[in-house]
């Protein structure tokens, strides 16, 4: 139970509840081993006596016994459930913030609707475990070691004739437990399958709807829920398999109880008094027992769901500050890449190699290449997304790897290809990158971006709420305002990757007149699907199969590199025709 137990790491940080609830656990506990005594006192010295005292002061303790037990069985929830909580609320926060550090490629490898169950059901199951199976099991342990010593104290030769029920009972446990262990961890992996289909179909549903794909999706999920189904049914199964084994054994204990107490009883051994708290200590003893089959599942689902839970939080990050790493000053903007290599981790080939070049400060430098030929996988080498495997990226002379990575990216303005907007207004979208930034800042880059006109058109402007992923907005709308998150960092260093890809030639020709502009005193790196963000730039690098193919002007390429004209044909042709036309 190595999960489990590292997580108790999290309730010593919710110690005084959980202290709390022990101690009222064990007073109640104390109070259930009194009850029998009472009755015992109650037949003996009362009714068999004809003792009216003794019988009301039997009475009037266990109504105090009652209400001590009352009082404490609330306190003995309420206190683990706010201490099971607590450890919730530090597990969520704890592998929340992992999920924040860990590199790129923990994110590439990792379904993201197995990380959301991780986040909700892993955590509630063990959290369901401190809160209750923890607090049942030690209760257990307590009651069963106090009914113990209670049976023996009364009458051994009684005690030890029903511990003849014991090693059988031991023997269904241990079966249950060795059972139910993997069966919980298959439960978790299949409801994780689950969630990882609901997840891939819930945000990709406009192309499910596009390819009139609603029947496959639909027998897709019923597989995962049928298999989700086979495996809770296997678990239902095993659990109505070994409760009536343990109910039988209990039946058989308190046969053996009852036969040979009332022997005893006629034979002047034992008083009938004796017997009625003997046979309720046994009740206190099978209780237990039944109680160790719900345990042993809550805490074979709980270890399962704790191993997957610091699965994560033992993932280490591919990317992280060196020890020593230094805080990197304001950036000139100069990037010059060195011999570099690299590969992304599980694929076969580099998907860049032997890679060098310059960029100076405030150049517009324009990379292209056929597709899969490396240009996004530069563009995420310099604000060190990924590390290289050979070679190194420079900032201003920096190794990248050797300063910290939130000086590096807060120098950064990143526009990617893949367009994403948070749930919040617009105004918040825009100022994500500097949440305390001015609505004037933030209008000044809306109008560098040219969305502020349309901005204005929404019900509330710039206090407009976006809807989930940005629906409610066009393509073009979205970029644009990624463009102008961008901006208001102000960066030393802009990186474009197909930015105005989803944008009609009006908008992007605005664009590309206001980037003109802010591209000044900036290195600027754009990937682009359209001639026309390329042709102006300072420096093109033409790309094959993750080398360098040629390196110049549009103007010098066009005369030198057969790759690039290439390109032009193949990819611009048409839209050359086009532009030059227009122009």
């Amino acid at each position: 139970m190595t999960g489990i137990k590292r997580t108790f790491t999290y309730i010593k940080k919710n110690w005084i509840p959980a202290i709390g609830a022990l101690l009222s656990l064990f007073l109640v506990n104390a109070a259930n081993l009194v009850s029998p005594k009472l009755l015992q006192r109650l037949i003996d010295d009362g009714i068999a006596k004809l003792n009216m005292d003794v019988v009301w002061g039997v009475v009037l303790a266990l109504l105090g016994v009652a209400a001590v037990r009352g009082l404490f069985n609330f306190l003995q929830g309420y206190l683990s459930e706010i201490a099971s909580q607590g450890v919730a609320y530090e597990l969520r926060n704890t592998i929340f913030e992992k999920l924040q550090n860990l590199s790129f490629s923990y994110h590439d490898h990792s379904h993201t609707g197995k990380l959301m169950t991780r986040m909700t059901s892993d955590v509630e199951l063990v959290r369901m475990f401190l809160g209750r199976g923890l607090i049942m099991l030690i209760s257990s342990i307590v009651l069963m070691v106090g009914t113990l010593f209670m049976l023996f104290a009364m009458n051994w030769t009684l005690a030890l004739l029903l511990m003849t029920i014991i090693p059988g009972v031991i023997i269904v446990f241990m079966f249950f437990v060795k059972k139910i262990m993997p069966m919980s961890k298959a439960v978790q992996k299949k409801l994780g399958i689950l969630n990882t289909v609901l997840q891939e179909n819930l945000s990709g549903m406009r192309i499910v709807k596009a390819f009139a794909r609603e029947g496959y999706e639909i027998e897709r999920y019923s597989a995962a829920n049928i298999e989700l189904l086979e495996a809770n049914v296997s678990m239902i199964k095993l659990f109505t398999t070994f409760f009536p084994l343990v109910f039988f054994m209990g039946r058989v204990g308190m046969v053996i109880v009852i036969g040979a107490g009332g022997l005893f009883v006629i034979n002047g051994t034992l008083t009938l008094g004796e017997l009625v708290a003997f046979t309720g200590y046994l009740t206190y003893l099978m209780q237990p027992m039944f109680m160790m089959g719900m345990i042993g599942a809550m805490m074979s689902r709980a270890e399962a769901s704790a191993q997957r839970l610091f699965d994560v939080l033992d993932a280490e990050s591919d990317v992280s500050d060196a020890p020593d790493a230094m805080t990197l000053p304001k950036l000139q903007g100069r990037v010059e890449l060195q011999d570099v290599r690299f590969r992304y981790i599980g694929a076969e080939s580099d998907v860049v190699s032997d890679l060098s070049f310059v960029a100076d400060p405030g150049q517009t430098v324009a990379i292209l290449g056929q597709t899969g030929a490396g240009k996004s996988s530069i563009i995420t080498l310099i604000p060190r997304f990924y590390d290289v495997a050979e070679g190194a990226v420079l900032v201003d002379g920096h190794d990248v790897r050797k300063v910290t990575l939130d000086s590096l990216r807060k120098q950064i303005g990143i526009v990617l290809q893949e367009t994403t907007l948070f749930t919040g207004t617009i105004r918040e979208n825009i100022a994500y990158g500097r949440p305390e930034a001015s609505l004037e800042d933030v209008i000044s880059v809306a109008k560098a971006a040219q969305a502020h006109d349309f901005i204005l058109e929404q019900p509330k402007g710039y206090d407009t709420e976006v809807g989930e992923r940005g629906v409610g907005l066009s393509g073009g709308q979205k970029q644009r305002i990624a463009i102008a998150r961008a901006l208001l960092l102000d960066p030393c260093i802009l990186i474009m990757d197909d930015s105005t890809s989803s944008v009609d030639a009006e908008t992007e020709y605005k664009i590309q007149q206001a980037l003109e502009e802010l591209q000044k005193g900036r290195t600027t790196f754009v990937i682009a699907q359209r001639i026309s963000t390329v042709r102006n730039a300072d420096k093109i690098l033409v790309l094959n199969n993750g080398k360098l193919a040629a390196e110049g002007t549009h103007e010098e390429l066009q005369r030198t590199s057969e790759l690039y004209m290439e390109i032009i044909e193949t990819q611009f042709g048409e839209k050359t025709g086009n532009q030059e036309s227009g122009n």
